[in-house]
């Protein structure tokens, strides 16, 4: 890689891209691996509550910061029976789940779930099954939730112990439709009048309900846009947000790659953007489609490909990603790719939330942890609320072989217009040479560098485990420094920076 130059940007109030949505800093919680027990659901656990529920980990999702939660699925979504997971506890049956070779205790469901939400001051996304189920499924599913009494499906509810609406606002109609994987995959045009269809019979119910309609699985898939079109002329007027899901990893050593994935997301984001505005056009509409990226994360595919088929286990070991500071630098990068995106992406889960490609891992009766991929998410919760200002970095490039010349930049910075705080969110995608960075900043009223600090790590392969919990965690950075109305530092090789200042 040649020797660098350094990068520069400036930030000016006067442009910016949008809100922050509190939504885009989401996650999910699938019935699949240990997720939900033995991650979140462990009665008889030291730390459990009288619900279950680990309390240890309750109090890490709280610190990471999630807004929304989307449940159950992901796949398992498509085959699952919403009237399984409620009413007494040992009365619920055990189901066979096709989309991860599982057994599916039903002993947390719905009741469960909504008890979770509420204990992390989060909001709930609920998936409905529109792969083997359809309208009158969801319109069962929405009165139990949704109705307050007086109907034989709300009563129901409260005779199980909750009196109260769970008030879930936000849904989604299926789970990757798009994808042969899927339990009743469908073509476009099936799924494109099923999820109208089940959209108007919600609406009449709840007019205020809001609603996700599938996108593509990836940027990759054969009917990619083609699938979104067909979808959207269906359901335009209906939905409020379509769907996209991306997972990343690192590929046959080639780092420089990997480390470029948010170009993908980015792109992947404005090509679906593209395709809403065209559909929207067409149809006459002033209304505008948001993009609801409900998963996406660093997952070794690869890894879980090459693996046995599973043989009908309660809650195996599923998908356990064990995720590296590399890791971790490029998922602060795919939030930066969201964040400068917040005009159009509303709503995004960071799939998933404990032990399954997750941020927060668990042992069966012992600790909790976070991984390295903890810290960017935690950050960029906590000072990424407010308004992004748009950022158009010179910045020196690098070749890479799947998305050719990158910036070797990668940055962000969000205004909090009550205090006029700003912080910015920047990752340095070399990974041998640190990357000189001014920002000029002489139309924002800041004076002080409040912080700045850096995930980074001299051996690229660090990882968090149980017996070392913290050997990657974010410190200070270095040579940062506030001065002529330009902030001036320099960022390591291979990091992820938060930088406020006030």
């Amino acid at each position: 890689m040649p020797q660098t130059d350094s990068a520069r940007f400036t930030l000016d109030p006067a442009f910016a891209v949008g809100d922050v949505d509190p939504r885009l800093f989401g996650s999910f919680v699938e019935h699949l691996g240990r997720c939900v027990y033995t991650g979140i659901h462990e009665p008889g656990h030291p730390a459990a509550d009288e619900a279950g529920l680990r309390t240890d980990v309750l109090a890490l999702i709280r610190e990471l910061g999630v807004s929304v939660i989307r449940y159950p699925g992901g796949n398992f979504v498509s085959g699952y029976k919403w009237e399984d997971g409620v009413g007494p506890v040992g009365e619920r049956p055990r189901r066979l789940d096709p989309a991860w070779r599982s057994t599916e205790t039903n002993r947390f469901g719905l009741s469960e779930y909504i008890d979770f939400v509420r204990k992390v001051d989060g909001e709930p996304m609920m998936a409905l099954n529109l792969g083997t189920r359809g309208v009158a499924e969801a319109l069962e599913l929405q009165e139990y939730a949704n109705h307050p009494s007086g109907t034989a499906l709300a009563d129901l509810r409260i005779g199980h112990g909750d009196k109260d609406p769970y008030g879930i606002g936000l849904w989604c109609l299926g789970n990757e439709m798009d994808g042969p994987w899927q339990t009743g995959h469908k073509t476009a045009e099936e799924y494109g009048r099923l999820a109208a269809e089940t959209a108007r019979a919600m609406r009449q119910i709840d007019p205020d309900v809001e609603l996700v309609a599938c996108g593509s699985s990836n940027q990759s898939m054969p009917t990619f846009a083609t699938w979104e079109a067909t979808v959207l002329t269906q359901t335009y007027d209906l939905v409020d947000h379509i769907s996209l899901h991306a997972y990343y990893e690192e590929r046959d050593g080639d780092r420089d790659s990997f480390l470029a994935s948010a170009v993908d997301m980015e792109s992947f984001i404005e090509n679906v953007v593209a395709t809403c505005d065209h559909i929207g056009a067409r149809l006459k509409s002033k209304k505008r489609i948001n993009l609801s990226f409900d998963e996406w994360n660093v997952w070794y595919q690869t890894h879980y490909h090459n693996a046995e088929p599973l043989n009908w286990e309660e809650a195996p070991r599923l998908l356990e990603d064990n995720y590296s500071v590399t890791d971790a630098v490029v998922v602060g990068s795919l939030l930066i790719a969201l964040l400068r995106h917040a005009d159009r992406v509303t709503v995004a889960c960071l799939a998933q939330l404990v032990n399954v490609i997750a941020p927060i891992m668990t042992e069966p009766g012992g600790p909790a942890w976070r991984q390295t991929t903890f810290y960017p998410f935690a950050q960029a919760s906590a000072h990424g609320r407010g308004r992004v200002l748009r950022v158009e970095a010179d910045s020196p490039a690098y070749e890479t072989s799947v998305y050719g010349e990158v910036p070797l930049l990668h940055a962000t910075a969000v205004l909090d217009e009550s205090t006029g705080a700003v912080t910015v969110f920047a990752v340095n995608r070399d990974q041998h040479r640190p990357l000189p960075l001014e920002i000029a900043l002489r139309a924002l009223p800041v004076t002080r560098v409040v912080e700045h600090t850096v995930l980074a790590d001299a051996d690229p392969e660090a990882r968090n485990t149980l017996t070392d919990p913290e050997r990657v965690t974010p410190r200070p950075g270095e040579g940062t420094e506030l001065a002529d109305g330009a902030l001036r530092t320099t960022l390591e090789p291979m990091s992820w920076n938060v930088i406020r200042l006030a």
